[in-house]
């Protein structure tokens, strides 16, 4: 594994598993991670195809605000952190059970 395929692997954090992104996946193949804050649309479209070995048509990313939650007195932040919603070109699909 090269340098720059081991920067691309570290750009996913995570997949997001919630009711909307099960829609999106089944409606329009969309697939929903969790990647980091300073990922470009380009290194996202990259590293989903080297990790999960499917095409990529498109990428949407959007930054997600933390919420203000209170701990007893004191006012606390939750982190920021940023989505992209990966479209797949048609005949590919990701199983995660398998990968």
């Amino acid at each position: 594994m090269s340098v720059i395929e081991s920067k691309l692997a570290n750009v996913l954090v995570g997949p997001v598993i919630s009711e909307k992104g099960s829609i999106a996946a089944e409606n329009q193949s969309r697939i929903v991670f969790k990647v980091q804050k300073t990922a470009t649309k380009n290194q996202i479209k990259k590293s989903v195809e080297l990790m999960f070995e499917v095409e990529v048509d498109s990428v949407q990313v959007l930054n997600v605000k933390g919420k203000v939650k209170r701990f007893g007195r004191a006012l606390g932040k939750r982190s920021d952190w940023k989505k992209a919603y990966v479209k797949l070109k048609p005949g590919y699909d990701i199983d995660f059970v398998t990968a």
